[in-house]
């Protein structure tokens, strides 16, 4: 449907509004006739009674009271059925939609009346003989021209006869303002000055006036009547045109309340109500103890008699914690699925407005929306946009942000008893809601939605292949491996890569192929085989990685490798990808010194092939991460005996300023500690590869010949098989 035309089934033209009622009343009439038919054809089926007794008379009496009545009640329906029918037909005649068209509709009618006089008074025809200046001057000396005129660098001369016509022609009638006077114009000769006006030119002055003939000066041509009232209105016209504009779009961009300028307060609630009816907790995996929390509220939703017989409050606000693409927000609409209740769903940044008082405003209204539609759930997304702590703002101890919160506070405590409204709140930053809205009585409950581990990200792989088609040699544990540290919109998102890189190639089926590229496409970027690069670069990326896996599969930690390669992904010009064997929950020192080692396997492989004074920028982002490990080590786990179990810096991530818990000569000690763990893990490394040069002139063969080398292949070249 179009915005801003009129409608067929709504506008009608004027002939056929009649004919419309005419047709309602006769449909009506038609539909009353057939129920007296109906009841008529009853009483004749009905078997012919005994003489009543008195008592039936009275009975009899009664029941023609109560066929009157109805009747009474039919009649007036059937005039209200008629005076809504012919409201809704005049209604929609007159109805009026302006739109940007017929804006400029109006602008071009109105041009073209007021420019068609002018074009009219142009193209009258004007009988005149072009002659030069000298012919001009001798026709005046033979009596030919009697009168002469000036016009636009012309002058032109008349016969004498015509000098009547010229004195007398009326230029005062509303016909000749308006244009349409259709005189054609007298014959006349005509030649171009050679001065800029007559009186200029002294020579054809003295031959006018020798001769007697006569100098016709001429009115200044008047604009029409229709143009100049066209021009003062037109004005008006654009305004009120505009206007008009902008309110119909502000009406239409409000989703059809109204302007939106007058809907300011009212809240951009979104109801879904029975659309989300398909959406279950059967499609939410991997988080299955907050799954577990909220199908208490389902229950809660659906028997709320159950709790209360006992005494039981349901919570009145659940907050849903959790790092981005977790399913918080899945996990809200799957309540509302499983209860098959009305669902109001809001993201916090929509309460917030440039006016005072609209982001409270729309507060109340969607919570009176909610009321009137109870039992139901309100998820407010981003919580965080418009619930951060008091006081903390720029703009005072009572800014709008704060209005909000304040009314947010007090609506979710003002709830009755009886009324089965659930709060339902998503966020990745509950450290910095304020703390009178995470109490009990508004969010009881903080429900934790984590990253899946391996099993679960195994099951939402699981949940969102139903509606794919995939290759026998697919296997979802491995690509959960892979994934270690991805929420479920990651993990989604890489099946959708595997079916759009299946479909580039033409396959009807998803293949392993396709989703070990689409999960390292995600990760870290699209493949960069078309990039040009030398071949010493090549040989140095060659032996960086080789390094990686040759000390990983040495140190024989709780990874082992799964790919090595040195096509460019990303910023990477290579990489080495390990696999854990198993997921842990706990990290013990001996891994974090692995790790550092493994990290500078690829510097290492590169001073010993190449020297050190051939070392390249390839290994930056080695040193950074295992720097990074560390500084974590020393300063915020105690992994180290220097210091021991001691908390030295408080930093987060995110953080503004460092939080720092030790002096100035403390701080020297740390730097020394930590460069001290990094030679230790470097010289591991470089003394792993020594020992082992041979496996890594062997890796790097292969992987100059290939490119990529999966980790059976490498298992075999480690173990000196044939591949």
């Amino acid at each position: 449907m179009k915005d801003n035309q009129f409608e067929d089934e709504d506008l009608k033209n004027d002939s056929q509004i009649p004919e419309n009622q005419e047709n309602q009343e006769n449909k009506i009439n038609e539909e009353v006739k057939q129920e007296e038919e109906k009841k008529e054809d009853k009483k004749e089926e009905e078997p012919k009674q005994e003489e009543p007794k008195p008592e039936e008379n009275s009975e009899k009496e009664e029941e023609k009271q109560e066929n009157k009545q109805e009747e009474d009640k039919n009649e007036e329906k059937r005039y209200n059925r008629r005076e809504e029918e012919r409201k809704r037909v005049v209604g929609k005649a007159v109805k009026v939609n302006f739109n940007l068209k017929g804006l400029l509709m109006l602008v071009f009618i109105i041009t073209l009346f007021a420019v068609a006089p002018k074009i009219m008074e142009e193209s009258k025809t004007q009988d005149y003989v072009d002659i030069s200046y000298s012919d001009f001057i001798k026709n005046i000396e033979s009596k030919k021209i009697g009168v002469v005129e000036e016009k636009d660098g012309y002058v032109y001369g008349y016969k004498a006869n015509e000098v009547k016509y010229l004195d007398n022609k009326s230029n005062n009638s509303l016909k000749s303002k308006l244009g349409f006077d259709n005189k054609t114009g007298v014959q006349g000769l005509k030649a171009r000055l050679i001065t800029n006006r007559l009186g200029e030119d002294s020579n054809l002055i003295s031959v006018i006036n020798e001769n007697g003939a006569l100098i016709q000066s001429t009115e200044p041509p008047q604009p029409s009547l229709l143009l100049s009232i066209a021009l003062s209105l037109l004005p008006y016209v654009i305004m009120i045109g505009l206007l008009v504009f902008m309110m119909n779009r502000m009406g239409k961009g409000s989703g059809g309340g109204g302007p939106q300028i007058f809907n300011m307060g009212k809240s951009k609630a979104k109801e879904n109500g029975e659309d989300i009816s398909d959406v279950t907790f059967a499609d939410v995996a991997g988080i299955d103890e907050a799954k577990q929390e909220l199908k208490e509220v389902v229950d809660f939703l659906k028997e709320p008699e159950k709790f209360k017989k006992i005494g039981a409050r349901i919570p009145k606000g659940v907050l849903l914690l959790g790092e981005p693409g977790t399913g918080k927000t899945l996990l809200a609409k799957a309540v509302a699925g499983e209860a098959k209740v009305p669902f109001f769903s809001m993201s916090g940044s929509e309460f917030v407005e440039m006016f005072v008082g609209v982001g409270a405003s729309r507060v109340r209204d969607l919570f009176g929306k909610a009321r009137k539609n109870a039992p139901c759930i309100v998820f407010i997304d981003e919580i965080d946009a418009v619930g951060r702590k008091r006081g903390s703002g720029q703009g005072g101890g009572n800014d709008e942000r704060e209005q909000t919160l304040n009314q947010l506070l007090v609506e979710m405590d003002g709830f009755g008893t009886d009324e089965t409204i659930i709060v339902l709140a998503a966020t990745n930053r509950a450290d910095v809601l304020d703390r009178a809205l995470k109490r009990p009585g508004r969010f009881d409950r903080q429900v934790y939605v984590d990253m899946p581990d391996l099993k679960g990200r195994e099951e939402i792989l699981k949940v969102h292949a139903k509606n794919k088609k995939f290759a026998p040699d697919v296997d979802f544990n491995i690509i959960a491996k892979k994934t270690a540290g991805m929420a479920g919109a990651d993990l989604a998102n890489i099946l959708n890569e595997g079916a759009i890189l299946a479909a580039r190639a033409g396959r009807t089926e998803i293949t392993m192929a396709d989703l070990e590229e689409a999960s390292e496409k995600v990760e870290m970027g699209p493949e960069k085989r078309s990039k040009v690069i030398a071949d010493i670069d090549k040989k140095i990326t060659a032996y960086h990685e080789a390094g990686h896996a040759v000390v990983n599969h040495i140190l024989g930690g709780e990874t082992k490798v799964h790919k090595i390669t040195m096509i460019p992904r990303g910023p990477a010009g290579g990489y080495t990808m390990p696999l854990p064997a198993e997921e842990r929950m706990y990290r013990s020192k001996k891994y974090f010194l692995n790790e550092m080692a493994e990290f500078y396997g690829g510097r290492a492989a590169e001073e010993i092939i190449f020297g050190k004074d051939q070392i390249t920028t390839g290994a930056s982002s080695d040193i950074k991460r295992a720097s990074a490990i560390a500084r974590f080590m020393v300063t915020q786990i105690g992994m180290t005996e220097k210091f021991g179990p001691i908390l030295l810096d408080g930093t987060q991530d995110g953080d503004m300023f460092q939080r720092k818990y030790y002096s100035e000569e403390t701080g020297k000690e740390i730097d020394d500690e930590v460069r001290r763990l990094l030679n230790e893990a470097y010289q591991k490394a470089i003394d792993i590869l020594n020992t082992h040069r041979n496996k890594l002139e062997a890796v790097t063969k292969v992987l100059l010949e290939k490119e990529t080398i999966m980790g059976p292949e490498f298992e075999a070249i480690m173990e000196d098989e044939n591949i």
